[in-house]
C-alpha cells in the first residue's frame, strides 16, 4: 500500500481508503464477523484511512465495537449533517452530533470531521431532513457551522476540517477553501464524469459539474478523497455484464432507463480494464489515484474479494498516453461510439 499526505496536515493515508457508506453495505448490514474479518483484512493490506457517518445508520458504533476488538486505532474520518431542524443552532448542533460520534465509535478524538452538507449560494436553507446542502452564509456565519468545528478543535477533539463536494458547487467550495481551514474534500471523482479534475469538453454532458475543484483543493493545500468512485457501482465487470450486486449492497438505480445509460457509458470506458488485463473497477480507481490532487480514493467494499480487488490498485500508477487519449475521445465524444477507436 502507498500513502499519501493532506495536503498541509501531519497525516499520511492510505491511497485506498475505507468508505463505511450504505452503497457497500458492510459496515450498515453486514454481519459482526463479516466486518470484523474484513477490516482486519484492511488494516493488514496497510488500510489507514476510515471514513464514516451519522447517515450511515450503525456504522459508526459498528466500526467502533470492531476496532476495539482489533485494538486497532486507524485514521478516522466523520461527518456532520445538518438539516433544517438544526438551523436555530448550527454551531451547537455540530459540537452535539461529534460528541455523539466520538461516544458511537469510541474515541476521544476524530482525526477529520466534514460537514456532510455541500457548500451552496447564499443562505438557501436545507428542507426538512435534507442534508445535502447548506448556504454558504451558514457555513461560515456567527453561530454557523465552522464556529462549532471550532469549538470542537479548540476542546481537543478533532484535529482536521472538511467538508463534502457534491457537483454545481464550485464557487462555494472555493469560497470555503479561502478561509484556510478546511483540510479535506470528499469529492466525487469518476470515468463518467471527470470534471471536478478536469474543465468539460463542449460535448461532454454530465448531470453535475464537478467545476475542476480538485485543482482548488491542491493549490489551497487542501487534499481530496474521492467518493463513489464506481459511479454508483456501474464501474464494475458485473453491472456491465448485467450481473446483480452483492447482497449487501444498495440498490445502484430504481430508474430502468438511467441504469440502462450508465451501464452504456461503462462500457464505452471498459478499454481500458481490457487492455490493461485488469477489472473494471481497478481501472476505475486507477484513473481516479491519476489525478495528482486525490490523496485517498475510498472503497466501499461488500466482500473480501473487493478488498483485494481495490488494493492491488495502489501503486499502479496512471495509464498509459494512448490509453489516456482515448479515453479523452470517449468524452470529447460524449461517450459515442466509434468502431475506428
Amino acid at each position: 500500500m502507498k500513502y499519501r499526505s493532506i495536503g498541509r496536515t501531519d497525516l499520511k493515508v492510505s491511497e485506498i481508503g475505507f468508505g463505511c457508506g450504505g452503497n457497500a453495505g458492510l459496515m450498515v448490514r453486514g454481519r459482526f464477523d463479516e466486518q470484523l474479518r474484513i477490516v482486519e483484512a484492511a488494516l493488514d493490506a496497510g488500510i489507514n484511512y476510515f471514513d464514516v457517518a451519522p447517515d450511515y445508520i450503525g456504522a459508526e458504533a459498528n466500526l467502533g465495537r470492531v476496532l476495539r476488538t482489533l485494538h486497532a486505532r486507524p485514521l478516522i474520518n466523520s461527518k456532520v449533517e445538518i438539516r433544517a431542524a438544526n438551523l436555530d443552532d448550527i454551531a451547537g448542533h455540530v459540537v452535539h452530533s461529534v460528541e455523539t460520534s466520538l461516544r458511537e465509535i469510541g474515541v476521544d478524538t476524530l482525526d477529520v470531521v466534514q460537514i456532510h452538507n455541500a457548500p451552496i449560494g447564499g443562505s438557501r436553507l436545507p428542507a426538512g431532513h435534507d442534508y445535502h446542502t447548506l448556504g454558504v452564509r451558514h457555513f461560515l456565519g456567527a453561530g454557523g457551522a465552522l464556529e462549532g468545528l471550532r469549538r470542537l478543535v479548540d476542546a481537543g477533539k478533532v484535529r482536521h476540517l472538511g467538508f463534502v463536494c457534491r457537483g454545481n458547487d464550485a464557487p462555494y467550495v472555493r469560497e470555503l477553501l479561502a478561509t484556510g481551514m478546511f483540510n479535506v474534500l470528499n469529492v466525487p471523482y469518476t470515468l463518467l464524469n471527470p470534471s471536478a479534475g478536469m474543465v468539460l469538453p463542449p460535448k461532454l454532458s454530465v448531470d453535475k459539474d464537478g467545476g475542476a475543484v480538485l485543482d482548488d483543493a491542491r493549490e489551497a493545500g487542501a487534499g481530496a478523497a474521492i467518493y463513489s468512485v464506481l459511479a454508483r457501482g456501474f464501474l464494475s465487470d458485473q453491472s456491465v455484464a448485467g450481473e446483480a450486486h452483492h447482497p449487501l449492497a444498495r440498490e445502484v438505480s430504481h430508474n430502468a432507463s438511467d441504469a440502462n445509460a450508465m451501464r452504456e457509458r461503462a462500457a464505452r470506458v471498459r478499454f481500458l480494464a481490457l487492455e490493461s488485463g485488469i477489472s473494471l473497477a481497478q481501472a476505475a480507481f486507477r484513473f481516479v489515484l491519476a489525478h495528482p490532487a486525490v490523496t485517498t480514493a475510498l472503497g466501499g467494499f461488500s466482500s473480501m474479494e473487493q478488498l483485494k480487488e481495490l488494493c492491488a490498485v495502489s501503486g499502479m500508477g496512471p495509464f498509459d498516453a494512448a490509453l489516456n487519449a482515448r479515453l479523452e475521445r470517449v468524452w470529447e465524444s460524449n461517450f459515442a461510439e466509434t468502431e475506428s477507436w
